[in-house]
């Protein structure tokens, strides 16, 4: 009996040393880690790393920056079934523990004392939130002990639901998913909110392996998670035994959605990452910033596809280059069957392939293949004699002989080759191909080698709307739209003619089209401009020299001028002066500008003579919602409002207040000039070199073509008062288009593309006639006024004091002298 109770008293003895030691075990652990432990407080200050996003005017996404994908959500606002899910799964006594759950951290002591390995960490919710906030994820002791610690710090200072949504945010998910709600919208593209059990059990499982066993990746692995995860609920009673059922039979729905763009403005979305990381530095990938550009969602739509469509036609108007790779194709081997060979000698060996050991080459090479804007990748699986099928992401599909008989081979740019015969001239199996898809059909393709550049603003207040820098920016980043300077050719006359106008010419002002020859020491040749047709033309009137184009009066319109002359009118434009050559070469648009800043020179001639400047950022704002920066942008205002807003500035100035700069923008050309320029801008579109705008049946158009020398580039610049455009083609290394390539068939079609979509439902608007423009009847063949009964008189704008005072003599006098003496060649030197 004594013998016993010495037994007992030893077994508490031991028990109470035991507890006493641990306790003192914990209570030194403790004052060793206290002192690094951080302020809990600071969990609920934590800025938690959002990716910089950027988005239309109209708010459609264009593109996300920062390798992490979060969309926090509050506590109140998580669907009480995904909590029920979370908690059953990773930690169910989570509301009834203080921070640790000393079962789970005993098994897990006792697994690893047992076994020698790790097999379940015995961590809370509230563990995890400190080791994701605070700690690093190493396997040590001591980050254990200081994991505790900190769990039960947090669990003094938080409440459990302020702890629960800490974890809801910032727990990984997979593919770059942090938190429930990014992960929601990458499997699902849904918010939690809208998921069914299914789907909310399928996410409430990934904590334990978010890249391993996520159900993109490995969807079985995630079935038998998400599986178990419904089963803690059933076995909880938080689901009955029907919903476990229906949500367990439930088919994988998830696949990848992430980020993706809903718009594709690559070249903006670079413009907006390189603003706000000059402004904020790194913090611009991880502070959550929101930047809503000027880009109009629709246009942009338009201008991708307009663009890709042009060159597209360019590139198949110059051949087939064949510059695909070639798959294997794995064929069937079939034995040889005496009763089948007569059978098997009528197959074709093309229609045997051996699918299952084909398509994994395949599908990787999609895989590696994203599409290109509106090309599509494709692998050729059967050739016939006039078509062919190829095997593309979604199945096969069939080119028919008018979307194959264009690929001619290309043997120069001014060259093809003999049209084709059948389909295995140019396609063979296995080979990977692009196709476009049009109304009729497919139809084969090819990445172009010949690029381009689209640029579309308001010209109201130079808010870009749509931007367009190339036609594969996956493949090179630089944005030829503002990158790239490029001689604009004719494109830029109507710069030099409103120079002319605004310093005494007329649109009735003959000048001679006559050849002309510059000797100049500072060139090897002798300088012999032509015009494009190589004809001259005689004396012309400058409204149809600007509508047919013609480079022999440009020059005598500069030389008449001065270029420094021209160059004081033309730089507050928008073009910069240092990029205008200082000589005659100017008249024929020989200063490479970039096409902004061509767009951003006939904006001013679309709003009626005011300067603006071109503004991508609208404005940024927080993850709470504020506005960081908001663009004011300088408008064009009419006469009065400009005049209005100035007087009450000089009255508020003499009053010594301080005022916000105007809004208005400067007027650099006045609306008179404006005018003349414009009428005769519109008669480029109704009847000179722009003609194929007519298709778009409008009356207030108005722009100019351009060509430079071998057709190196070829542009298009076009305006209404409510919208201005450039496009640009050419080359990255210049050369030459090809002898029939001209702005009017290259770059014309393509802005006529865009425009019949920017344009659809936007009113016409009027040119107001401006007071001191008046009309009379001249004669056309010398700018005079016309005598009465003059059959072929015509009429013409001028500014009141500029009206002809002379009366053309009557047209058989004119004729005979023309017989007499015709076209004489000037020489300027």
């Amino acid at each position: 009996m004594a013998s016993t109770h010495f037994a007992a008293r030893l077994i508490l003895w031991l028990t109470m040393s035991t507890i006493a030691g641990a306790g003192l075990v914990m209570m030194a652990i403790y004052i060793y880690f206290a002192p690094t432990l951080p302020d809990t407080q600071d969990l609920l200050d934590t800025e938690l790393q959002t990716p910089l996003r950027v988005y239309t005017r109209d708010g459609r996404l264009i593109s996300e920056f920062g390798t992490k994908r979060r969309n926090p959500i509050r506590y109140e606002d998580t669907p009480q079934q995904f909590i029920d899910a979370l908690l059953a799964s990773e930690d169910d006594a989570y509301f009834e523990h203080f921070g640790i759950d000393i079962k789970g951290l005993a098994r897990a002591a006792f697994e690893l004392l047992s076994t020698g390995r790790k097999r379940s960490g015995g961590s809370t919710i509230t563990m995890q939130v400190a080791k994701n906030y605070y700690l690093s994820s190493e396997k040590t002791f001591s980050r254990k002990f200081t994991e505790i610690l900190l769990a039960l710090k947090i669990e003094r200072a938080l409440t459990k639901q302020q702890i629960l949504e800490l974890y809801l945010n910032k727990i990984y998910l997979g593919k770059r998913a942090y938190g429930i709600e990014a992960a929601a919208q990458v499997y699902y593209g849904k918010s939690i909110q809208e998921l069914n059990l299914a789907q909310k059990a399928m996410i409430a499982g990934l904590p334990q392996a978010p890249s391993a066993a996520n159900p993109i990746n490995n969807p079985e692995r995630a079935v038998k998670r998400r599986n178990y995860v419904l089963a803690r609920m059933r076995a909880l009673n938080l689901i009955e035994q029907e919903e476990f059922e229906q949500a367990a039979r439930a088919p994988v729905t998830a696949r990848y959605h992430g980020a993706e763009s809903e718009i594709t403005a690559p070249y903006v979305a670079e413009m907006a990452r390189q603003f706000a990381v000059q402004q904020y530095g790194a913090d611009a990938y991880t502070a959550g910033y929101h930047i809503y550009t000027s880009i109009d969602s629709e246009r942009q739509l338009a201008a991708n596809q307009a663009l890709q469509r042009g060159l597209l036609k360019y590139d198949r108007d110059h051949g087939w280059r064949a510059t695909g790779t070639t798959l294997p194709v794995q064929q069937y081997s079939v034995p040889e069957q005496p009763a089948l060979e007569p059978w098997l000698s009528q197959a074709s060996s093309s229609f045997d392939i051996d699918w299952p050991a084909t398509l994994p080459a395949w599908q990787e090479y999609f895989r590696e293949t994203p599409d290109s804007g509106i090309l599509q990748a494709a692998v050729v699986s059967r050739v016939l004699e006039k078509g062919a099928w190829i095997y593309t992401r979604q199945g096969e599909r069939y080119v028919s002989w008018n979307g194959l008989k264009w690929a001619r081979r290309k043997v120069n740019v001014d060259v093809i080759g003999n049209p084709l015969k059948t389909a295995n001239e140019v396609l063979t199996a296995g080979m990977t191909v692009w196709f476009e898809e049009k109304e009729d059909g497919i139809h084969l393709a090819q990445q172009p080698e010949v690029e381009g550049a689209l640029v579309s603003l308001d010209p109201q207040d130079g808010g870009i709307q749509a931007l367009v820098g190339g036609f594969a920016p996956a493949s090179n980043s630089f944005n030829r739209a503002i990158q790239s300077d490029r001689q604009p050719g004719s494109a830029f006359k109507p710069f030099v003619y409103s120079a002319a106008l605004a310093n005494g010419l007329t649109a009735a002002t003959i000048i001679n089209d006559a050849p002309v020859v510059f000797n100049d020491a500072g060139l090897e040749n002798t300088w012999r401009p032509q015009n494009v047709s190589g004809k001259f033309y005689g004396p012309t009137r400058l409204r149809q020299a600007l509508y047919k184009s013609q480079n022999l009066v440009s020059i005598r319109i500069l030389k008449r001028l001065g270029p420094q002359t021209a160059i004081d009118f033309i730089s507050p434009f928008g073009i910069p002066a240092n990029k205008l050559n200082r000589d005659l070469s100017l008249s024929l648009g020989a200063s490479a500008v970039s096409p902004m800043e061509l767009a951003t020179g006939y904006a001013v001639f679309a709003n009626g003579g005011y300067a603006i400047t071109p503004y991508v950022i609208d404005r940024l704002k927080d993850d709470d919602g504020n506005v960081l920066f908001q663009h004011v942008a300088e408008k064009a205002c009419d006469g009065a409002t400009s005049e209005m807003r100035q007087l009450e500035l000089d009255m508020q100035a003499s009053l010594g207040i301080s005022t916000e700069p105007s809004t208005c923008a400067a007027r650099v050309i006045d609306e008179r000039t404006h005018f003349l320029i414009m009428t005769m801008m519109q008669d480029v579109i109704r009847r000179g070199t722009g003609k194929r705008a007519l298709a778009l049946g409008r009356n207030d158009l108005a722009g100019k073509t351009g060509t430079t020398n071998d057709q190196k580039d070829a542009w298009f610049a076009g305006f209404n008062p409510k919208l201005a455009t450039t496009v640009w083609v050419g080359f990255d290394q210049p050369q030459t288009l090809g002898r029939w390539a001209y702005g009017s068939n290259t770059a014309l079609p393509i802005w006529v593309d865009y425009m019949q979509s920017a344009l659809q439902g936007v009113e016409e608007v009027p040119y107001r006639q401006p007071e001191g423009i008046v009309s009379v009847r001249i004669d056309p063949e010398t700018g005079l006024l016309a005598p009465a009964g003059q059959s072929n008189a015509i009429f013409e704008y001028f500014r009141a004091e500029n009206v002809p005072t002379e009366f053309a003599k009557p047209a058989a006098t004119v004729e005979q002298q023309q017989e007499k003496g015709g076209v004489v060649p000037e020489q300027l030197f």
